[in-house]
């Protein structure tokens, strides 16, 4: 667990720090998605998009990998 809250603490310092760098510059989200060509609403549609190219390969492979895991977890000799 502590572990986890380090990790997560240096990332929201990263991304402070960086959020802070790019404001110094004047860039907001709306500049470089600007920049880009993009919109929040294509940005959303790609998401999605990508959700549902992902989610049912994701689903398919969790059937053959969690039982192989489940049996090897199983079959190893007890840790002391």
């Amino acid at each position: 667990m502590r572990g986890i809250l380090s990790g997560l603490i240096k990332i929201a310092l990263a991304s402070l720090i960086a959020g802070s760098f790019l404001a110094f510059f004047g860039l907001s989200p709306k500049v470089i998605l600007d920049y880009f060509g993009l919109t929040p609403d294509e940005i959303y549609t790609a998401l999605l998009a990508g959700f549902g190219w992902a989610a049912p390969r994701m689903l398919l492979g969790a059937m053959i990998v969690l039982p192989l895991w489940l049996i090897t977890y199983i079959l190893l000799p007890p840790r002391e």
